[in-house]
Formats: C-alpha cells, sequence, structure tokens
C-alpha cells in the first residue's frame, strides 16, 4: 500500500453558512480538477436552520418572518437529510475527500464519520453510540441525539458532514422538527457532563481521530489560508451525483 494521503485541516471560527457552502464547493472543484488537496474544513456557523432536500417547510414550526426577525436564517441546501439548526456552541465539520477508488461505499463513509465523533466523544467523558436505521442516522447518548449527519457526494468527492453539539442553546431545535423526528430529544456535551468544552480544541482532537479512522495524515493550516479567495457559492451540480438521502444522510 502507498503513504496516506494528506489532508489539510483547520479550525476556522465563525463562519457564515452561504459563505461556508461557497467554501466546500471552492475546495471540491479543486479537489476534483486536480488542483488542490482534501481538506477537513471545523467551524461554528451563526443561527441558521438548513433543509436538506428531503425536507418540507411543514419541518419549520414558526413563520420565516418571525425568524429572520431573530436573526435566524432558513437556508436550503443539497445534502441528504431533512431539517436542523446550526449555531454557536456547535462544532460544524465538512471533509471534502475522495473516496475513490477504495472507499466507494455511502453506508461505510457515514458510519465512519460516526466513529470520528464517537471516538471524540469519549475523550470528552460522553458515551455515545449509532442507533441502527435510516430514522436514525446520526451519534446519540442513549436516546438523546448528539450529534447530525447529512452528506453530499458528486462524483464520489464528498461535501457537507456533521453537527456535534458541545455547548448550543438546545432551545432552537423546538422550533423545528429535527431529523424529521417529532419525539427527538437533543443534547450537548455540555448538558451531559456539565461542562462547556472549547470549540477549537475539540476540533485539534476531531481532526486526530479523523486521520486514524480515514487513514489520512493530517496537517494543520492556518484559517486564513483556508479562506483566502472566498468566491459565492457555485450552483448544484450536473448529472453523476449522488445524494446520501433517506437511507444513509440525516441531516447535518
Amino acid at each position: 500500500m502507498g503513504s496516506p494521503r494528506t489532508v489539510r485541516w483547520g479550525y476556522l471560527g465563525r463562519v457564515g453558512y452561504r459563505d461556508g457552502v461557497a467554501l466546500q464547493h471552492r475546495v471540491r472543484d479543486d479537489v476534483r480538477a486536480g488542483r488542490g488537496g482534501e481538506h477537513l474544513l471545523l467551524l461554528e456557523h451563526d443561527h441558521v436552520y438548513t433543509l436538506g432536500r428531503n425536507a418540507s417547510d411543514e419541518d419549520v414550526l414558526v413563520p420565516r418572518a418571525w425568524l429572520e426577525a431573530q436573526g435566524v436564517a432558513v437556508e436550503e441546501c443539497d445534502r441528504g437529510g431533512q431539517v436542523t439548526y446550526h449555531g454557536p456552541g456547535q462544532l460544524v465539520g465538512y471533509p471534502i475527500i475522495d473516496l475513490n477508488p477504495d472507499r466507494r461505499d455511502i453506508r461505510r463513509y457515514v458510519r465512519d464519520l460516526q466513529e470520528v465523533l464517537i471516538r471524540t466523544l469519549a475523550d470528552l467523558g460522553v458515551s455515545a453510540r449509532r442507533r441502527e436505521g435510516k430514522d436514525f442516522i446520526g451519534v446519540w447518548v442513549e436516546d438523546r441525539k448528539i450529534a447530525s449527519i447529512g452528506v453530499h457526494l458528486s462524483r464520489w468527492i464528498t461535501t457537507h458532514g456533521f453537527a456535534l453539539n458541545l455547548d448550543p442553546d438546545l432551545s432552537y431545535f423546538t422550533r423545528i422538527v429535527p431529523c424529521g423526528l417529532d419525539d427527538v430529544q437533543m443534547t450537548s456535551v455540555a448538558a451531559e457532563t456539565g461542562r462547556a468544552p472549547s470549540v477549537a480544541e475539540v476540533a485539534e482532537g476531531l481532526a486526530e481521530h479523523f486521520g486514524a479512522v480515514y487513514d489520512r495524515r493530517m496537517e494543520v493550516v492556518a484559517p486564513t489560508s483556508l479562506l483566502a479567495g472566498m468566491e459565492p457559492a457555485a450552483g448544484a451540480d450536473g448529472a453523476a451525483d449522488l445524494e446520501a438521502g433517506a437511507s444513509a444522510g440525516a441531516p447535518s
């Protein structure tokens, strides 16, 4: 076997949702064209509800005008799954990696993301697990959901990813039907342990676990390097896209 591929990673701090999507598309297009390597983008978003391809307007339980007045955005996106919340205190991860030629299996990719999150949570004193079934993609503490996963694949290059609740305001989840589950209870590391971990420090540990699970050499880079040359969000892909839908992608 050859040497592991290198994944460049960095914790970017607070990034607007549309800017995060634009950055993913730029990196993905560079990977596809052979202009750049794989990345793991780790960041926080401002308050936003994101609607995946399987979401409906009814999944948002309050009027959008009211949300706008509260400074909460609502954005549609091309990942699998339904609706979820992103906000401060939540570590969001966007892996942009090429699953060619030996990892072309959406279910394996999602299970590996779960494994990265489970190992990261164990470092924080939280015992987490998978749950079987297409409605339960994500990571759970007993029957409480602590992390969501929703992915998009285009020619086996990944975008979107996961959201790990460290210490977000969990009340934002009560204004939606998270992941299409009416009775789901959301939780966080702070709620489970009584401690609010540093998002930047958790990002560092998670990157190490990502490298071990995906057999990648992780190279940390400065946020300014990753954010340089930002362009407006690209449009949706054309043919040959693969979506991790209900069977392999809960909302991220």
